[in-house]
């Protein structure tokens, strides 16, 4: 690209795949309340040709026959994020959380967010703040620790006490998702939360659209399998067809200090918290990369776990590899460049 511009790019060469980003992230899904995305998913496939498949867990799987249907690939991306429960009704009307997912309440503070009231389906707006949000009035505001105690969402209703609260239907269990602030700039930045993952869903997505409409056969039969149940550890790892010998999850690259992941190309994970990935599909993907002239990073992620780990504890006998687009800031506001997009696509599709 030159600098006439990433507008040109995302216009032309992957408007369609920052589209889906825009929409996945868009429908609240926090693990266990994701039955919405899936919904989407499942007719945008439909829509394309496919018939894909809800499984008991949850998750939509979509298989296309290859070439040889003798050794199966599974290819995952989850659509699950963090997101958060109702732990309790506070006296004065406002909610106390129970977080769902890893990340810390640092993060969300000061974020909108949505309740979805199980009893009625309405959705109640709110904000997440501190207790001891005003200076005004808390000496401790700015030193307060974080914490399911000093944290609580206020609602965006008429309500001073427990019981007018409790009048709008909410309850215990009632799932609470953040707004995701979908920004997609002229540089080609997008920010958003949850591009974890669904930056990795939009591009199965986008490819499979490509499959079918341009009539592509590949090479092995593979599975597409969008799972549900990521941030807990437990996504993708059931459901797993007896001949696949290769299972590849698509997600985000970790950034931060002593780590080559970057927002520009994809990353390819060598180790997580799991242990190692797969040397010889490792080394696979990499020759992948470079014969297809694929900007890439080798990365280690100390603190994470994938479809593919969850599935080799749960049994699988596979082999497994992760690779996926560089997000900034993971599990917060996130960030991703139209680049790191786009070199995973590539790599996905040169798989």
């Amino acid at each position: 690209y030159n600098e006439v511009s990433y507008k040109k790019c995302i216009g032309e060469l992957m408007k369609t795949t920052v589209d889906y980003i825009t929409k996945l992230a868009n429908i609240p899904s926090p693990t266990g309340y994701t039955s919405h995305i899936m919904n989407y998913v499942i007719a945008e496939l439909e829509s394309f040709g496919y018939a894909p498949v809800r499984t008991n867990k949850g998750g939509v799987m979509v298989t296309v026959t290859g070439k040889d249907d003798s050794k199966h690939r599974v290819v995952t991306a989850h659509l699950d994020t963090l997101g958060a429960m109702v732990r309790a009704v506070k006296p004065g009307g406002r909610l106390k959380m129970d977080l769902i997912g890893g990340f810390v309440y640092n993060a969300i503070e000061g974020e909108n967010c949505t309740v979805h009231v199980s009893k009625n389906g309405k959705k109640i707006s709110g904000t997440i703040l501190m207790h001891q949000t005003s200076v005004h009035v808390y000496k401790d505001a700015g030193t307060a620790e974080r914490n399911q105690t000093n944290m609580e969402v206020r609602l965006d209703e008429k309500v001073t006490n427990e019981k007018e609260t409790r009048a709008l239907g909410i309850e215990v269990g009632d799932f609470i998702s953040f707004d995701p602030r979908v920004v997609v700039t002229e540089s080609g930045f997008i920010k958003s939360r949850h591009l974890d993952d669904k930056v990795s869903a939009a591009i199965l997505i986008e490819l499979l659209k490509e499959y079918k409409t341009q009539n592509i056969t590949l090479p092995y039969t593979t599975h597409f399998y969008f799972s549900a149940f990521e941030e807990l550890g437990h996504g993708a790892n059931s459901s797993i067809p007896v001949e696949t010998v290769e299972y590849l999850s698509v997600d985000m690259g970790a950034m931060g200090d002593d780590q080559q992941t970057d927002e520009y190309s994809v990353s390819i994970c060598v180790k997580d918290g799991s242990g190692p990935y797969h040397y010889e599909l490792r080394q696979h993907l990499v020759k992948l990369a470079n014969d297809n002239k694929i900007p890439y990073k080798l990365d280690i992620y100390p603190y994470y776990g994938s479809d593919a780990s969850a599935a080799l504890r749960a049994g699988a006998e596979v082999k497994h590899a992760l690779f996926g687009a560089g997000i900034e800031s993971s599990h917060s506001y996130e960030r991703t460049h139209i680049d790191s997009v786009q070199a995973t696509e590539r790599l996905v599709d040169a798989y």
